[in-house]
């Protein structure tokens, strides 16, 4: 299934979109797309249901992050071996972990803000992982029992902050805004391989990043069982695996970063596109 949220900011309703591409509302049968609803029961449930009785949606209505109730954002970083020769940078013997602000969360095609006096605002087309049920000291190879899904994400990162002011990643990624997520939840059952997911992502119509999750250092079950072991991971945490080369600290050249006026365009296979102005802010 791919399951959405929309509706303006703190308003959101549960929806669908079906087999069609037809934007269909859930409230009916649900409160909202959140940790409760993440269960398998819940999900498998849902799959079950004849969407065609489901109210369609009409115009195109702002869509919200596809899970509600977040309780963290957990990075993983270098997760791509082209990605830290760019940064300059060896890659990890053990993935590198660093969290992201919840307040960062917004839609996929909400504007993404600059942050006041920012000369380094940057990119990054990532692969989300969606907990759905309690993950602590996993196995990998029960890992992926957790997962109810996956989201396509753009972990936008202020450079400076990231790197020039005093360590902890965390100063650079967390701004508001930071963390455009959606336009859906694909459930497990939709994404067969999360190793076989194409990225990509452009600036102003230029084509940056295009990459595969097949060149992941750490995959799915691996990053979700090492994380479960410094962490609980509960239901409706999102997990981000990293992002292929092509970001703006990367350019060639020189790096070239967002400013005010840019539009930023992203997808991935199974997992839609996102579209976002970059505005002063």
């Amino acid at each position: 299934m791919k399951l959405i949220r929309y509706g303006q900011p703190g308003a959101e309703r549960p929806g669908l979109i079906d087999a069609q591409g037809t934007l269909r509302d859930l409230s009916m049968l649900l409160s909202d797309i959140g940790p409760a609803q993440l269960k398998p029961r819940t999900l498998a449930a849902l799959a079950a249901i004849d969407v065609s009785r489901l109210p369609t949606v009409e115009g195109a209505p702002r869509l919200g992050c596809p899970v509600a109730g977040v309780g963290k954002i957990v990075c993983v970083g270098l997760n791509y071996a082209d990605h830290a020769r760019e940064a300059g940078l060896q890659p990890p013997a053990e993935p590198v972990l660093f969290m992201k602000a919840v307040t960062a969360l917004s839609g996929p095609n909400d504007d993404v803000r600059i942050p006041p006096g920012s000369v380094k605002t940057d990119w990054e087309v990532e692969l989300g992982i969606v907990i759905g049920t309690r993950a602590s000291h996993v196995a990998e190879a029960d890992a992926l029992q957790h997962v109810a899904g996956y989201v396509l994400a753009n972990d936008v990162s202020e450079r400076a902050w990231q790197m020039e002011r005093g360590g902890q990643w965390d100063k650079g990624k967390s701004y508001d805004t930071f963390a455009p997520i959606g336009p859906w939840l694909a459930t497990a059952d939709e994404v067969p391989d999360p190793h076989a997911i194409d990225l990509w992502l452009e600036v102003n119509g230029q084509r940056v990043q295009d990459g595969s999750t097949r060149n992941f250092i750490f995959g799915v079950p691996a990053v979700v069982s090492y994380i479960s072991q410094f962490m609980a991971l509960e239901p409706g945490d999102v997990i981000l695996t990293g992002t292929p080369a092509g970001v703006g600290l990367g350019q060639k050249p020189a790096p070239w970063f967002l400013k005010p006026g840019d539009v930023v365009r992203l997808g991935g296979t199974g997992l839609g596109e996102q579209v976002q102005n970059l505005v002063g802010g």
